[in-house]
């Protein structure tokens, strides 16, 4: 995976047990699934103005092992073909003090045209691995 973002995680994102709240990884692995699209040129606020919409259709999570509060890692990206129609991001995230993969995820979509059909972005084509 070439693309990775780099989070610490906060006291409020962990709960009682004083690791990260499953939830949270879903705004992990969003975040750098945006900050990769960016990088790449592909702007959400742009697209939206074109009525053009990308949407998750399924996410996978594999929790590995647990973050804790101040810990530092990565979140490394990349994008694949699922079908005609859908992409898939391979998400996996690293705890750095020991790269210890901490969660291994899976985030199908699509992108939705202004009639709403499904339709594979052409700036996501050259990004396929």
């Amino acid at each position: 995976m070439g693309f990775q973002i780099e989070f610490k995680v906060r006291d409020y994102e962990c709960d009682m047990q004083g690791i990260v709240n499953n939830g949270v990884y879903f705004n992990y692995l969003e975040h750098a699934r945006h900050e990769f699209l960016l990088a790449k040129g592909i702007d959400f606020a742009d697209l939206t103005a074109k009525k053009i919409h990308l949407v998750v259709v399924r996410s996978e999570m594999d929790y590995k092992n647990s973050l804790t509060s101040g810990d530092r890692f990565v979140v490394k990206v990349a994008v694949e073909r699922i079908s005609k129609v859908k992409f898939g991001f391979r998400q996996t995230v690293v705890r750095l003090s020991d790269e210890k993969v901490a969660l291994e995820a899976l985030v199908i979509g699509t992108a939705l045209n202004e009639r709403g059909r499904p339709f594979i972005l052409p700036e996501l084509e050259t990004m396929f691995v």
